[in-house]
C-alpha cells in the first residue's frame, strides 16, 4: 500500500499529518514482486558462483587469530630506512599524480561543461574520456604503465593521474555547469576575452569547489598509492609485497601501521586545510 497526503485545512495544525492510504494496483504489486524476485535471484546466483568452501569459512577465525599472533609485536627496527623511504615515495607518488591529474582534468572539464564549451562533439569526446578514465581501476592502470615504463614510481604517478582524471574532471565540469551566467555576460558585454571571462567570471565561483576537490582527491590518492607497489608501481606496496611473500609477518604489521598512520595524518591535514580555505 502507498500513502497520499490529504489536503490541509486552515486552522487544523494536524491536517498535514493525516494520510489517505490507497492500495497498489495489481500491476504495481506485480512489478514490486518482480523487482524483489530479481534481487533475491541475483544474490543467490552470486553466492553460488563464488564457490564458497564451508570448511575454509569455518576455519577462518582460527587462521586470523594465528596470523595476528604472528604479526605481534611489530618489528619496529624494520621501519628505518626501508619502510620510511618507501612511505616518502608513496606520498610523492600521490602528490605528483594529483598535480598531473589536474593538468589533464581541467581542459577536459572545460570541454565537458556544456555552458563553457558549446561544441557538442567536444562535449561528447570529453565526457567519454572522463568515463573511460573512471572505468579502469588504478591497479590496472599501474599494470599498464609498468609494462610501458618498467617497475618504479613513474608508473605509479601515471597510474594515479590517469585514474583520477575521470573523477576530478567530472566534479569540476559539474561545478562549472552550476556557475551563474551573469558575470560572464557582463564581461562579454564589456568586450572581455574568453580567457578574461573564465578568470574573472567563472574562477571565483568554482574556486571553493576546485580546492575542495583537490584536497579530497589527494587524500584518496594517498590511500590508493599505498597498494600500487603490489604490481610493481613503486611506493610502500613493494615493501609490503616482499614481506608477505617471505612470510615476515612482524614486518607486515609495521608496514600496515605505517600506512594507517600516514592515512590518519593526511585526513587531519586535509580537514584542517579545508576548514581554512573553504
Amino acid at each position: 500500500m502507498n500513502s497520499m497526503t490529504s489536503p490541509s485545512f486552515s486552522g487544523d495544525p494536524v491536517a498535514p499529518l493525516r494520510r489517505e492510504w490507497t492500495r497498489h494496483t495489481p500491476g504495481q504489486r506485480l512489478s514490486r514482486f518482480a523487482v524483489w524476485l530479481c534481487c533475491v535471484a541475483a544474490v543467490v546466483w552470486a553466492v553460488r558462483s563464488i564457490d564458497i568452501i564451508p570448511e575454509f569459512l569455518a576455519d577462518a577465525p582460527e587462521q586470523m587469530a594465528d596470523l595476528l599472533i604472528r604479526m605481534w609485536p611489530p618489528n619496529v627496527a624494520h621501519y628505518y630506512p626501508e619502510v620510511h623511504h618507501a612511505l616518502i615515495e608513496t606520498l610523492h607518488i600521490a602528490t605528483l599524480g594529483t598535480l598531473f591529474c589536474f593538468v589533464l582534468a581541467v581542459p577536459l572539464a572545460l570541454m565537458a561543461a556544456r555552458n563553457v564549451c558549446t561544441i557538442r562533439p567536444l562535449n561528447v569526446a570529453a565526457q567519454f574520456s572522463l568515463v573511460a578514465s573512471r572505468s579502469v581501476n588504478s591497479l590496472v592502470w599501474a599494470l599498464l604503465f609498468v609494462a610501458i615504463f618498467g617497475p618504479g614510481a613513474a608508473a605509479g604517478v601515471f597510474a594515479i593521474a590517469f585514474r583520477s582524471v575521470g573523477f576530478v574532471g567530472k566534479l569540476l565540469s559539474e561545478a562549472l555547469e552550476e556557475t551563474s551566467h551573469g558575470p560572464r555576460e557582463a564581461l562579454r558585454a564589456a568586450g572581455a576575452s574568453w580567457g578574461a571571462e573564465m578568470l574573472k567570471g567563472v574562477w571565483p565561483q568554482v574556486q571553493p569547489a576546485f580546492w575542495g576537490i583537490a584536497l579530497f582527491h589527494w587524500d584518496i590518492n594517498v590511500r590508493e598509492s599505498a597498494v600500487l607497489g603490489l604490481v610493481g608501481a613503486g611506493g610502500i606496496g613493494l615493501v609490503l609485497d616482499d614481506a608477505i611473500n617471505f612470510f615476515q609477518w612482524d614486518r607486515v604489521s609495521i608496514v600496515l601501521l605505517a600506512i594507517l598512520a600516514v592515512v590518519l595524518v593526511a585526513e587531519v591535514i586535509v580537514t584542517r586545510l579545508r576548514s581554512r580555505l573553504l
